[in-house]
């Protein structure tokens, strides 16, 4: 309902009389100089730490401040019962009230009073609100230097009235540091205290002069000035607080608040470096410098390295309880450099090789993480590392400590060498690239020191894995067993040692058909070309080749057979072998039944009609058969070679004959023979008996056939000759192999003169070892080179012999 015009006027004369009764109010709550707070002591010290000036000014504003010109300070929206809206203003004093006489005495005599009562921890008799407004007052009328002064007066008296305590002698380390701290701590909570009294001095005059110090800053002035400063008192307590340091370190338990509270009165003062830090670094280089030498006599190299690990530890544990974080770096630096890196190289001598011959996996790991926290650690640790791996590899591949017989076992124990050695290098090297280089190094430096013979010993171990009848592991372990072959394979320089005994034994492997998988012979076929490349296994591939195609061109000739008279009872087997891709055999003459020797001429025309122009050379040191024998126990089948199959023959004729006869029938070389009868009556299934009886065969011997033979198999496989590799064999492989390398040699040399036309002899020499793949010496080079000048495909310079020139 609207309001009358009369009802307004008395509205508005009512709110002019409630403002008009405000300002008397007001105006009497200046004069008599009442402070309108009302909040509790210990509420009021806690806002007025956060209150800004403004806000003090508004809450404590009974004196006006000096200068003030009536402008106005505040306005705030006031709405009255009408709903218009009004602004109360307020304004300042036109003029500055004067104090009363003798203001100044009796205000420094309230605070004064206070802070003496402050001192003393004595009840404060003034409210703490009064004596923020009477140091606000003081303030706004320019008494802030006197005040600033005769606080600071008073304070130091206080702190020098502190001192002569600490002064007498008769008092223990311990109980003087307890009663340093007790005066500290006073100390801090009587300065908190008077600064929240003196906050409004505090906030205005010092900040305005920077030359003068906060009032919390005065205090630790005054304290470091006159208690922590003195000589005596500043070396008792360093001394006290070294000595219980050291009590820590030697086991014993002690008061960490203590030590806590003392060093951060030392950093709060600004003289914990200058103080402490520097004697405390003293002690603790003195300390670790003699325990180090101690104990490296004393203890063996893991229980060392516990030691220093747990030093470390403890040392950073007081750099989290009570040392100042400034300390961390010099002090752990000092451990460091004490218990490590002077006995670097005395640490690896010790206990290295012992560590990692034993796999000591966890002591390892331990090693590796403390030399990296010195300088050059991890340096000496890697040429330590690798000296081992390069001793303990001529070991395995020189067989200084075992027998050269045991040559059979190098391949496995480089193989586990470097599974150990590779484990290491993950979970306790943390995989680190420069040790990782440094094992290749060494592995690549070791095993090529016998030059040659482990690349034959690889070829031969992979041989004995790829063979059927191994069934050691499953096709997934086999392939993981060739990839760790060719990381071994990969650190050998004689690589065409490895291609000339492997293909030897790929060849056997695939005539008689004992490859354990075709899949897994693909495979090494695989990593070898990816590793060496596609001319490395050009003919490798050009076996399997042969082989596939020998199955397909059997098929056609069995056909064939069927629409011929051939000799019955025999069935005929042939692989067709290209020349160059498979190693050279020996010719050998032999006398074969002429069953034998039909089923040959006739399928030496089969194959001839369909492949005119090419020459067949039979291999009867290839051959192996499967022969029906009759036996008094019951009938068997017996897998033989060609040689022994020559043999057996011979007894469906007759009971009993002698070496020469057998000899002088078969026509197989002597050696051969003596190898083939001694499989044959002197093995595991002896289907002969020799006469007399002996391992070895001599030329008197007689050979009877053993009716009596009996095995629990029905087919029965006697060892073949062909497989047992001779030392003939062997050392032709090894020649073949030399022979190879002087025609690369002939020909690298041709191919670099050919280009280059003229050449000095070093230069032509550093060409050629960055060329060739093998290892050869100087001399055998320079041998080459005469070979070739002889044979006029270079010749030398006229004016300088050590020029070479082309000869197109």
């Amino acid at each position: 309902m609207p309001l009358s015009n009369a009802n307004k006027r008395v509205l508005h004369d009512q709110e002019k009389a409630e403002e008009e009764s405000n300002r008397k109010k007001r105006r009497l709550s200046s004069e008599n100089n009442i402070s309108p707070l009302s909040k509790k002591p210990r509420e009021f010290l806690e806002e007025s730490l956060a209150m800004t000036e403004s806000q003090r000014k508004a809450n404590f504003s009974a004196i006006p401040s000096p200068g003030s010109n009536g402008i106005s300070r505040h306005a705030s929206p006031l709405t009255s019962k009408t709903g218009t809206t009004k602004k109360l203003v307020i304004k300042n004093f036109k003029e500055k009230p004067n104090l009363p006489e003798n203001y100044q005495q009796e205000t420094w005599g309230k605070l004064s009073e206070a802070v003496e009562a402050i001192h003393k921890s004595h009840a404060i008799k003034s409210s703490l609100e009064e004596l923020y407004q009477a140091v606000e007052n003081m303030c706004s009328y320019k008494m802030s230097a006197t005040l600033y002064d005769q606080l600071k007066q008073v304070c130091e008296n206080h702190v020098k009235s502190n001192l002569q305590q600490f002064l007498k002698e008769t008092i223990a380390y311990e109980q003087f540091l307890k009663k340093i701290d007790h005066c500290w701590q006073a100390h801090c909570r009587q300065m908190i205290m008077i600064r929240s009294i003196f906050l409004f001095l505090d906030r205005t005059y010092v900040l305005q002069n920077s030359s003068i110090m906060s009032i919390w800053d005065m205090g630790l002035d005054i304290f470091r000035a006159h208690i922590v400063g003195h000589h005596i008192v500043q070396t008792r307590t360093v001394d006290g607080l070294l000595q219980l340091i050291e009590r820590e370190r030697n086991g014993e338990a002690v008061d960490r608040q203590l030590l806590k509270s003392l060093l951060r009165m030392l950093s709060d003062l600004q003289i914990y470096q200058d103080a402490f830090e520097r004697r405390f670094l003293e002690a603790t280089d003195r300390l670790y410098a003699a325990e180090g030498q101690q104990l490296m006599q004393q203890r063996d190299v893991p229980e060392y390295l516990l030691h220093v690990e747990k030093r470390l530890s403890e040392e950073s544990e007081r750099l989290l309880h009570y040392l100042d974080q400034s300390t961390k770096k010099p002090v752990i630096t000092l451990v460091e450099k004490q218990l490590l890196e002077q006995h670097l190289s005395q640490i690896l001598q010790k206990g290295l090789d012992q560590l990692l011959h034993e796999n000591r996996i966890a002591d390892l790991t331990r090693l590796y993480t403390l030399f990296s926290r010195v300088r050059d650690g991890l340096k000496e640790l890697c040429a330590a590392f690798a000296t081992y791996i390069k001793n303990t590899g001529k070991v395995i591949v020189l067989n200084i400590d075992t027998d050269p017989e045991k040559d059979k076992d190098m391949v496995q124990l480089l193989l586990d060498f470097k599974a150990k050695i590779d484990n290491i290098l993950s979970v306790c090297f943390a995989s680190n690239e420069k040790f990782i280089n440094v094992m290749k190094e060494s592995f690549e430096h070791f095993i090529n020191v016998r030059q040659n013979k482990p690349a034959e010993l690889i070829a031969k171990y992979v041989d004995s894995k790829l063979r059927a009848g191994n069934k050691e592991a499953t096709e997934e372990e086999l392939e993981r067993l060739l990839d760790r072959i060719m990381v071994i394979f990969r650190f050998i320089h004689g690589k065409d040692v490895f291609e000339a005994f492997y293909k030897k034994d790929l060849a056997k492997r695939l005539l008689v058909g004992k490859s354990a998988s075709v899949d897994a012979e693909k495979s090494m076929l695989s990593k070898l070309k990816q590793e060496c490349g596609g001319g490395f296994t050009q003919k490798l591939e050009g076996m399997f080749k042969d082989m596939e195609l020998s199955k397909d061109f059997m098929l056609a000739f069995k056909q064939h057979m069927q629409n011929i008279d051939a000799p019955g009872g025999i069935e005929l087997t042939v692989n067709i072998l290209t020349m160059g891709y498979w190693p050279p055999y020996p010719p050998m003459e032999v006398h074969l039944p002429a069953e034998m020797v039909k089923l040959q001429d006739i399928f030496q025309k089969f194959y001839l009609y369909k492949h005119s122009g090419r020459k067949l050379q039979w291999q009867p040191t290839l051959g192996h058969c499967v022969l029906k024998a009759v036996f008094s126990g019951g009938n068997k089948e017996l897998q033989v070679s060609l040689f022994q199959t020559l043999c057996l023959l011979l007894f469906s004729e007759g009971e009993e004959f002698t070496f020469d006869e057998v000899k002088e029938h078969t026509g197989i070389e002597i050696n051969e023979l003596r190898r083939t009868l001694q499989s044959l009556a002197c093995g595991k299934a002896r289907v002969l008996q020799k006469l007399p009886k002996g391992k070895d065969v001599n030329d008197g011997d007689k050979f009877i056939f053993n009716d009596e033979f009996k095995h629990k198999l029905f087919r029965i496989k006697i060892n073949q000759i062909q497989m047992k590799e001779t030392q003939e064999e062997n050392t032709s492989t090894t020649e073949r192999v030399f022979h190879d390398r002087q025609y690369q040699v002939d020909a690298a040399i041709v191919r670099i003169m050919k280009t280059r036309k003229s050449l000095s002899h070093n230069l032509l020499i550093s060409e050629l070892y960055n060329q060739l793949k093998f290892p050869v010496k100087p001399g055998d080079l320079k041998k080459r080179i005469e070979s070739l000048i002889d044979r006029d495909y270079m010749e030398r310079d006229k004016d300088n012999p050590n020029q070479y020139l082309y000869v197109a």
